[in-house]
């Protein structure tokens, strides 16, 4: 009796026809085509040939260059998220401790929690790495609540004169509304809102004196 024809020698073979036809028909083709061109002709159709190449590996480089950032950008995001939950379980009082531990956390010095009856809006003040002082007003918020130009206000009107800030920053883990945004931008008040505030916790972004640039 023959012998039997493995599975493997049947893949190999298949592999092989494979490769004869992916290459060898194309090379065919284009050994044809050379042939009915004239000889002034040949270079350009190799230039052509080459220039084809090369657009086709860009384009395959390209796309593994946005497949990559999608990934790095969608892990990202997933790292944030889970930062931003374990923020909206606080309570405000807790909420203005974890903004204080990460002021301490990243060297800040003098790192106070004044929150409360009195406090004039600054919840927590710090001195920054480069010697600014920092004063922050925290609103432990729902995703639906967005901090309004009320708040801001009256952020605005202590952060500077009472309090004598470089950098007023408001640390929300909601939103800001349009005019609270307006405000803030004439005021030179940073905001700080989930997204940022998920990014300052988890270390892929920045802390606010990183953020913020001193009045020129």
């Amino acid at each position: 009796m023959p012998p039997r024809r493995t599975r493997r020698g049947s893949s190999c073979s298949f592999a092989v026809f494979v490769a004869i036809w992916g290459v060898g028909v194309p090379l065919a083709v284009l050994i044809q085509v050379v042939a009915h061109v004239p000889a002034v002709g040949i270079p350009l159709l190799l230039a052509a040939v080459a220039g084809g190449v090369v657009y086709v590996v860009r384009r395959t480089r390209k796309a593994e260059q946005r497949r990559l950032e999608a990934a790095r950008l969608a892990q990202l995001r997933e790292v944030q998220s889970r930062e931003i939950a374990r923020y909206h379980v606080l309570g405000p009082k807790e909420f203005e401790h974890a903004i204080a531990y990460l002021c301490q956390r990243d060297g800040c010095t003098d790192v106070l929690v004044s929150g409360g009856a009195g406090d004039l809006g600054a919840d927590v003040t710090a001195t920054a790495p480069d010697g600014r002082r920092i004063v922050i007003q925290c609103k432990r918020y729902g995703p639906t609540n967005k901090v309004g130009s009320p708040d801001m206000q009256r952020f605005g009107g202590t952060c500077y004169s009472v309090h004598r800030a470089h950098i007023p920053v408001m640390v929300t883990t909601s939103t800001f509304t349009r005019q609270a945004v307006g405000y803030a931008a004439a005021q030179r008040i940073l905001l700080y809102g989930e997204q940022e505030l998920a990014g300052w916790a988890s270390r892929t972004g920045p802390a606010p004196w990183h953020d913020h640039q001193p009045a020129a």
